[in-house]
């Protein structure tokens, strides 16, 4: 089992599914067990959106797919000492544990497969192994999770990332490191994750060994899949690492990668709070939400708002109809924060977790006409492997080497409003400025 499926380079995916797409289109099986995605740390259940699409694109049925979203997402300094906003191994456990046990309500399965991406690897672990949760998982996948940490330094033991921690080292210990009766299956990138590195560049100490090297991610007894050149993010929502989730779960490759639009399209989802600056998954009440149909090559509004909801206390601000190939303009008011203006790639497909998140002002923004900032969730910026472009000039501080930065910024001179140009690859977003000094902030949003 160490050939070919576990070693992807060895044969590229396009060429693996061209080779099973001319059976023609095979759905999942019939009787599929719920799956259930898990995000990362400080990350939401809306990372999962393009992943869901994809698998519904394929056959699985909508009402099988779940995602958590943990209220406070961030990972404690020390896991075992409390701190504001941030959870412990043993919250997110507990946590995971009552979604589950929800979903198998639910769907009336005892069973569920569960797919965690990086942190979100952690607590299904945790689950299995601490949380007797073996007798209701059939398969796990991790996508970038640090199984065996993104450093071993004796000064931080504490903290659940630390290779040489309590946390993990129960998590690794026996002559393997799965948990009988569940199928594991990895999935790393190369050498590219930045989370997977042997030096500590990343975690801002450049030069120092991190004890932990490429196949860090990878567990004894588990399918460990390698895919070439993806980065971090990139392990869990990618279309490639899709396929490969896809074909763990059903037996074959999926047969289409891209996502299959619907004619109706409805959304919703939750304006989440970010106290101080800190990303949580706190529903907002009394969020202001305005969405308009803008333009595909200027992003100038293309009339009045075609939706407007003050939030309540569960903090959703939908449902809203929308067009599959209409791009949009979000706008989000919470007391605190920024007026956020997000343009985002078009909603192909019906999702009820597409969560929002304030903006906040840096310090270096204060002399800035306006603010404008390209955002990829799920996945990062690689020079030399993507194009990426804000107004027609790469934007500064995104780094050279290891793909490790998901946004970046262009600081505009006081100007009327005009439109800017947002590239990453083969996609386009154009968006319209707003004025800083009116406590606006413009967010170039890529999905794909």
């Amino acid at each position: 089992m160490t050939s070919l499926l576990r070693r992807v380079r060895a044969l590229p995916i396009f060429l693996l599914l061209l080779l099973t797409g001319c059976a023609g289109f095979r759905p999942a099986v019939e009787h599929s067990l719920p799956i259930v995605f898990v995000h990362g740390n400080g990350d939401t259940a809306a990372l999962w959106e393009t992943t869901i699409w994809r698998f519904e694109s394929n056959g699985y049925d909508r009402n099988l797919l779940y995602a958590i979203d943990f209220p406070n997402p961030l990972a404690r300094d020390v896991d075992a000492k409390p701190q504001p906003l941030r959870s412990s191994t043993a919250d997110q456990m507990a946590e995971l544990t009552q979604k589950i046990a929800e979903v198998r309500r639910l769907t009336g399965r005892d069973k569920v497969i569960l797919i965690g991406q990086s942190r979100g690897g952690n607590s299904i672990r945790n689950y299995l192994k601490n949380g007797d949760g073996a007798a209701h998982v059939s398969q796990a996948i991790l996508a970038g999770t640090p199984n065996h940490g993104v450093f071993d330094w004796e000064e931080t033991r504490g903290a659940e990332f630390n290779g040489k921690g309590s946390f993990l080292t129960q998590l690794n210990a026996g002559s393997d490191e799965v948990v009988a009766g569940v199928r594991f299956m990895t999935i790393r990138s190369d050498n590219n994750d930045k989370y997977a590195q042997p030096d500590g560049k990343f975690l801002g100490k450049p030069g120092r060994p991190t004890g932990v090297g490429y196949a860090g991610p990878e567990l004894k007894g588990a399918e460990n899949v390698v895919i070439p050149r993806i980065d971090h993010r990139e392990t869990g929502f990618s279309p490639v690492a899709f396929a490969q989730m896809y074909r763990f779960i059903t037996g074959h490759l999926p047969t289409r990668q891209d996502i299959a639009p619907e004619l109706e399209v409805m959304l919703n989802g939750k304006v989440n709070d970010m106290p101080g600056g800190v990303p949580t998954n706190q529903p907002v009440a009394g969020a202001n939400v305005q969405i308009y149909q803008v333009s595909a090559t200027t992003g100038a509004r293309e009339g009045a708002a075609l939706h407007t909801r003050i939030t309540g206390s569960d903090g959703l601000w939908g449902p809203f109809r929308a067009k599959p190939d209409a791009y949009y303009e979000f706008v989000i008011q919470v007391p605190g924060h920024a007026i956020t203006h997000i343009y985002r790639s078009p909603f192909p497909r019906s999702s009820d977790v597409v969560h929002l998140r304030p903006a906040d002002f840096a310090k270096s923004d204060a002399s800035a006409g306006s603010v404008i900032t390209m955002t990829r969730p799920r996945g990062y910026f690689g020079h030399g492997r993507d194009t990426f472009l804000l107004d027609g000039k790469v934007p500064p501080g995104i780094n050279e080497g290891v793909p490790g930065t998901a946004a970046g910024k262009l600081m505009l001179a006081a100007e009327p409003p005009r439109p800017v140009l947002a590239r990453f690859n083969d996609e386009t977003i154009a968006v319209q400025t707003w004025p800083a000094k009116d406590n606006h902030i413009v967010v170039a949003e890529f999905h794909y």
